[in-house]
């Protein structure tokens, strides 16, 4: 080796210490005829032993690596060392596990040339000293291997089905899958069987997949291997799937077991899509692993692979075939009978009150899964504890009831963090000590405790997708009684009481088309429906759902209908359906026709549309293709027409609740007005709005809008009224918006659809019912 420069030197460099860990250990390696001197030592197979050793030592420049061999010779020849004093204990840990990755090759090489033993022959050594000295030594050469790999935590669960709640179905598959193949393996031996390897949990966040796979373990009494997908990937090439490896290998040992793979499409992507080459490999060396369960390799006991994924389509298929994942259990968002049974097991260990309504509280939490009724509990005792405090706080100062009351509704009505902590504050300092028994008997979480919560609880499934449910009640729409009696029998009713429908045979939901001029009301009434109901709205805009690549419109339709499926009971409503479902002909292009096909399938299909109601809104239903009309689909075709002088009347009353009228306003004259005639609902909105305005014009500005404002001072808001002659003013800005020739268009399809003519007396005899 060249002359190491002078000087002395230190080894503190992490790069350095690796290398003196390696070369430290060489001359032992190499035999006695080592020269003692470092520097002695043949410098090209020096470096070819630091790479051998170390993997991570090619990466390393190779001038940099014969910069830090000399180092390290100079300062081992020299006597000196590196400057930590914990750096012994690289000494003693080998920095690669060469021998596992080259095992098999050895193995066979080292049999070449020798001679099969022979039948009935005596393998054992001659010896029981040989024995032991050949025991000793194949566990001193693996002992460094064990330490070197940290074992994967084996738990044994203690979760039981008893612990769940409304996943019945689901156990009952699980159950069939994995339990007979881990208690009772011999029987598929037997019969030549192979059972399945593994099952794939699908559903939305929070559904409780993680928690069924920890109960099956809890019940079947074996080892739960529970890893995390994305804590496989490692940054180094061929890390991840020795990782993989290594799992199965700890698993297979400890069979009968089961390995939970969590976030499991993390790792398995579909492989045609999969943007680094490591993707691919995961891929593959997990379908190998999986293949190599099979009872004659795991010595007949079974090693069962659960994976839990919410996006089963992004899995690639060859993972989904049968052998592999031979089961997919998909658990979707609980229905009102499940989400009853998992509250009751989430309230089973709190004091809750006595009339406690379990129904009703499931009926009021459509979309929500396990996670988010667990979310709510949690908010609900919070809400106890601090209603709790203040009743105690408040008994404390011995209060009349009325005080209380009043203390209390102050309390809810002041919100802040200030009032929060002045509450808190108080009930420490009046209750230093622990509270009596008797202090603590009536406390308890209440209904009212879980209705608070709600507001502050919202579903996981509703974050993405779901419009707020409108605060829309049929008290903000005026007139349209005979149209709203209509939808509260399809769609209100249902909802609310589906066991009086299914006792009659009405078990499938039906379709509403609400069509008429434009400004009529249709979306406000179904706004107004879905208020009414408490039920899940998605609100989908007819034309949002039109996407320029091919296949991706067809998929959005079967998106809203997957979701509000999911979220059952829901109402969908579609806002300008003939721009989405216009009527198929040669004309028409090949593109919008596969999204009606789509929307067709969806209506009325093989799969159950199970308690999701469809609204559709439209002006021109003589455009909307014909099949979208017939029963089973939209086959309530409700007209909504301009309104006649008493609804007139009873919307402008609704449309002026919050506007200042003096008394000279009459709003049936107003209503009666012959320049009132064919006005629609948003023609009357447009005039109330224009006679604020001029109420605003003639108060603010004195000689007209070129002047200053007036000091705002000497104008207060109490004297701003709205007078009949700012309707005047309005009624020469606003017209009809609904031309003549359009009334007879839509008179002419009404008698084309058979949509029955109401009588003005008969709507409102229905206003007045």
């Amino acid at each position: 080796m060249g002359k190491p420069p002078a000087g002395r030197r230190s080894l503190g460099g992490a790069l350095e210490r690796k290398v003196y860990a390696i070369l430290h250990r060489y001359p032992s390696l190499q035999g006695p005829d080592t020269p003692a001197d470092p520097r002695q030592w043949p410098f090209p197979q020096l470096l070819d032993y630091l790479v051998r050793e170390d993997a991570s030592l090619r990466r390393v420049k190779r001038p940099l690596l014969e910069t830090l061999a000399e180092k390290v010779s100079e300062a081992e020849s020299t006597g000196e060392g590196p400057l930590d004093s914990d750096f012994e204990d690289l000494l003693h840990v080998k920095t690669m596990e060469v021998k596992d990755t080259n095992k098999m090759n050895k193995s066979l090489t080292s049999m070449w040339g020798t001679q099969p033993p022979t039948p009935g022959a005596d393998d054992s050594p001659a010896t029981p000293g040989a024995a032991a000295a050949e025991s000793v030594t194949h566990d001193d050469a693996r002992a460094p291997t064990v330490a070197a790999k940290p074992s994967k935590e084996m738990a044994r669960p203690t979760v039981r089905f008893s612990d769940l709640g409304g996943v019945k179905p689901c156990i009952e598959e699980v159950l069939e899958c994995v339990a007979m193949p881990i208690t009772h393996p011999e029987i598929y031996a037997h019969i030549g069987v192979q059972p399945p390897r593994g099952i794939l949990l699908h559903g939305p966040p929070g559904c409780g997949k993680t928690l069924l796979a920890n109960a099956i373990a809890g019940e079947l009494g074996v080892p739960f291997y529970q890893i995390s997908a994305p804590s496989v990937v490692s940054g180094m090439s061929g890390e991840s799937e020795k990782k993989i490896r290594e799992v199965f290998e700890e698993a297979v040992a400890a069979a009968p077991c089961i390995l939970f793979i969590d976030e499991i499409d993390a790792i398995t992507p579909k492989r045609e899509n999969a943007q680094r080459e490591m993707e691919r490999r995961i891929v593959a060396q997990l379908l190998t692993c999986m293949d190599d369960l099979s009872l004659e390799k795991t010595n007949n006991k079974a090693v069962m692979v659960i994976g839990a994924t919410n996006r089963p389509d992004s899995l690639d298929p060859a993972l989904r075939r049968a052998g592999r994942f031979d089961r997919e259990i998909s658990m979707n968002i609980p229905d009102e009978e499940a989400r009853e049974q998992i509250l009751r097991v989430l309230t089973a260990k709190l004091r809750l009150g006595g009339d406690f309504d379990y129904k009703d509280m499931a009926r009021r939490t459509p979309g929500y899964v396990g996670a988010d009724l667990n979310a709510l509990t949690a908010a609900a005792g919070m809400y106890a504890v601090k209603r709790i405090f203040r009743d105690l706080s408040h008994r404390r100062d011995s209060k009349s009831d009325a005080e209380l009351e009043e203390a209390e509704a102050e309390a809810e009505s002041k919100e802040s963090v200030e009032r929060q902590l002045q509450t808190i504050s108080a009930f420490l300092q009046q209750h230093p000590a622990p509270l009596t028994e008797g202090e603590l008997a009536p406390l308890s979480i209440t209904s009212e405790d879980f209705v608070h919560a709600l507001a502050k609880v919202q579903p996981s499934s509703k974050r993405e997708g779901f419009a707020t449910v409108p605060d829309v009640s049929w008290s903000d729409i005026g007139a349209l009684s005979y149209v709203r009696d209509e939808l509260r029998m399809t769609v209100v009713e249902p909802i609310r009481h589906p066991e009086f429908f299914r006792k009659v045979g009405i078990s499938r939901p039906a379709g509403v088309l609400l069509w008429g001029p434009p400004g009529c009301g249709k979306t406000l009434l179904a706004k107004a429906v879905a208020n009414e109901s408490h039920t899940n709205f998605i609100s989908v805009k007819g034309p949002e759902l039109l996407n320029k690549y091919v296949g991706e419109s067809e998929r959005a339709v079967r998106q809203v209908f997957s979701r509000a499926r999911a979220s059952s009971p829901c109402v969908v409503f579609f806002d300008e359906l003939d721009a989405l479902c216009s009527r198929r002909d040669d004309s028409q292009s090949e593109a919008s026709a596969r999204v009606v096909n789509t929307l067709l399938t969806e209506l009325d299909g093989v799969d159950n549309r199970k308690q999701v109601f469809v609204i559709a809104a439209s002006n021109r239903p003589d455009i909307i293709d014909a099949a979208m009309l017939r029963p089973g689909r939209l086959d309530k075709l409700l007209y909504v027409e301009l309104p006649v002088a008493a609804e007139r009347l009873e919307i402008l009353r609704t449309l002026s609740r919050k506007t200042p009228l003096a008394a000279d306003v009459s709003l049936q004259s107003v209503a009666e007005d012959a320049r009132c005639e064919g006005f629609s609902g948003a023609d009357l909105a447009s005039l109330v709005r224009e006679a604020g305005v001029a109420a605003l014009r003639s108060t603010l500005y004195a000689n007209g809008v070129d002047s200053s404002p007036l000091d705002m001072g000497a104008t207060s808001a109490e004297t701003l009224y709205v007078r009949q002659e700012h309707f005047d003013t309005a009624f020469t800005k606003v017209a009809p918006s609904v031309s003549a020739q359009d009334v007879k268009k839509y008179a002419a399809l009404r008698k084309q659809y058979g949509c029955e003519k109401v009588t003005a007396a008969k709507r409102i005899d229905a206003g007045t019912a």
